[in-house]
């Protein structure tokens, strides 16, 4: 007797730092019928150096994409991160050019909140905790990282958009650009970034990078 083929699921992972990254990509996981996984992983703090060795640590099987979206203010907030921040750009890179898992970095600067702000029409430069509070909603930043629906705030309420998002992002002040070559027949992606640390301190993104993989791919969210 022949068993069943099981059928394995490829998926995406997205390694993302706190709460409010979480929320997003959970919701997109949970409520959107994507037509591949999106696999969301918490880092809870610890630094740069968690992302490291989580990163390090992590399997490839059945993984087509891995995306890791981070806070870049820590950078110049806390001594030594610089040089672990320079760590993990060196390993995606490494990665990447050995023709592995793609790690796809994403560094928002100075925060996803900023990233979050560039969704919504009325943003046009605004202190991001104010805007927060006075544009979104909520009564202070901390109840805006607990909102678990903080997708469905930003992109489903009439207030913003991805489409927003995307043209509000300016490579030109960003940290990582990233060009892609991908095979949507083979499910293949090719990374190759540049790197400009002298934007570090810049507000600045390359969080579209999500969208225009999935998107390239014949992903709709």
């Amino acid at each position: 007797m022949s068993r069943k083929k099981r059928l394995v699921e490829k998926v995406f992972k997205v390694f993302c730092e706190g709460d409010t990254e979480y929320n997003y990509f959970e919701y997109i996981r949970k409520n959107k019928k994507v037509s591949l996984a999106i696999r969301p992983i918490n880092m809870k703090g610890g630094g740069y150096a968690n992302f490291l060795d989580q990163i390090k640590g992590d399997a490839n099987s059945n993984c087509l994409a891995k995306f890791i979206v981070i806070d870049g203010d820590r950078a110049l907030s806390f001594p030594g991160e610089l040089d672990v921040l320079k760590g993990i750009i060196d390993y995606c890179k490494k990665q990447n050019s050995s023709k592995r898992t793609p790690h796809i970095l994403i560094i928002d600067y100075p925060d996803f909140e900023y990233v979050a702000c560039l969704h919504t029409y009325a943003y046009k430069g605004q202190k991001v905790e104010q805007y927060i509070k006075r544009e979104l909603g909520y009564r202070d930043v901390d109840d805006f990282k607990a909102d678990d629906k903080v997708f469905k705030v930003l992109v489903e309420s009439g207030k913003g958009s991805i489409e927003q998002l995307i043209k509000s992002v300016n490579h030109a002040t960003a940290i990582v650009n990233n060009d892609f070559s991908i095979n949507k027949s083979k499910y293949e992606i090719f990374v190759k970034s540049t790197i400009n640390m002298s934007n570090l301190g810049k507000k600045g993104t390359n969080f579209d990078d999500f969208y225009k993989v999935l998107g390239e791919l014949g992903v709709v969210i």
